[in-house]
């Protein structure tokens, strides 16, 4: 999967800029301040419906204008197409397969979305279409912060690799806010009986889906944290349920918690619950992880999805690395481009300058944003 065309209108300091990437690796430098990240933020947006630097209301919006708008074009692999190497770090599946076109339109309150022509109902439909794994600062987050970005992880994953998850997602969540609508209301056991036999049968197949697919990453994942941070020892991801699953199916416990959730107004027990936590091997107990360590963790659990990625569709995602010089040092920084370099994967760095050892390491296309404009490394501006 690559990016072939990327535009943007009325998004933070940029009237309009379109960008035509490379199937390989992208560099776009930039002083701090100039707007290179907003152009991954763009990436982001298309594929998660959200910026990774907060809600689209809280100044993604190019101050006074109405609305922002995202336009992407790429290629993904097509079922029919054999991918046979060509010896020079590309292949022939990278001029054929699928072309793909989205667009965005948010007013921060309202949006309107289209996919390969067609008007999109439904937001997750759009970030359906296009797989963008992001890495930027605030990544650690994922193992150091809440839960919910840590289920927001399992559900994105689940949404490219398993056909049948969107719709039981959908389920669950349209009962879940129903059971709490009634809940908050106080409604009598009878009207909360359906929607506990609803939310049960939607939330334990939405449970083994999570649950199959933390056990799935988990290879991918000991052998990307072995590499990038082996002081760690051997790890592992420990799926978490909602509720006591050892001791009761969640009909059950939906039964047994219903009076603390008429008191509390909300469901308190269920698959919106989950978590999943890391267990190192040499960190025992509650010992504290170093922001280092914590980001390459959260670099190792993106990469194993990616990975995972493609080993479901025979392609990667695109990989979107924000500011990688301040996040990793200069060892780190080489064994991920080295990796990214051999999988082939379409790769977007920003930085303030050219990350060390990079143009001995692998050819890329370098574009600078300045002035609220971008250009080619050489001067050309882009088309």
């Amino acid at each position: 999967m690559h990016v072939t065309r990327l535009e943007l209108r009325h998004l933070r300091r940029f009237e309009e800029l379109r960008l035509d990437p490379t199937p390989g690796l992208n560099l776009i430098t930039g002083d701090n301040g100039a707007g290179k990240t907003s152009v991954l933020e763009a990436l982001h947006l298309m594929a998660y419906g959200r910026s990774f630097r907060g809600r689209v209301r809280d100044g993604l919006i190019r101050a006074g204008d109405p609305a922002l708008e995202v336009f992407v074009e790429w290629r993904e692999r097509d079922l029919g197409t054999r991918d046979v190497g060509l010896g020079d770090g590309n292949s022939s599946a990278e001029t054929a397969g699928r072309a793909r076109k989205a667009g965005l339109r948010h007013s921060g309150q309202d949006w309107t979305g289209r996919l390969d022509g067609a008007n999109v109902a439904q937001l997750g439909d759009l970030c359906a279409a296009l797989a963008v794994v992001t890495f930027e600062p605030g990544s650690h987050a994922l193992i150091t912060g809440g839960g919910e970005s840590r289920r927001r992880y399992l559900d994105w994953g689940l949404f490219h690799v398993e056909q049948g998850f969107l719709p039981v997602w959908r389920r669950y969540a349209r009962a879940l806010k129903q059971r709490n609508a009634l809940l908050k209301a106080r409604a009598r056991d009878t009207q909360l009986d359906s929607w506990d036999r609803e939310l049960a049968d939607a939330g334990e197949p939405l449970d083994r889906f999570r649950e199959r697919y933390l056990e799935d990453l988990q290879p991918r994942f000991s052998a990307l944290l072995a590499e990038l941070a082996p002081a760690l020892g051997a790890s592992r991801m420990e799926y978490q349920p909602g509720w006591r699953r050892e001791d009761m199916p969640l009909a059950d416990a939906l039964l047994v918690a219903r009076e603390r959730d008429l008191s509390a107004g909300y469901t308190t027990v269920g698959p919106h619950r989950a978590d999943w936590r890391i267990a190192y091997g040499n960190l025992p107990g509650r010992e504290a992880l170093s922001r280092g360590q914590a980001k390459l963790t959260a670099l190792s659990t993106l990469l194993a999805q990616a990975e995972h990625h493609d080993a479901v569709h025979g392609e990667w995602p695109v990989v979107a690395l924000d500011d990688l010089a301040s996040e990793l040092d200069r060892q780190h920084q080489a064994r991920v481009l080295g990796r990214l370099q051999a999988s082939r994967a379409q790769v977007f760095v920003t930085g303030t300058d050219v990350p060390p050892g990079m143009p001995s390491m692998m050819p890329f296309e370098w574009f600078h944003v300045e002035h609220g404009a971008i250009s080619r490394s050489h001067g050309a501006p882009v088309p």
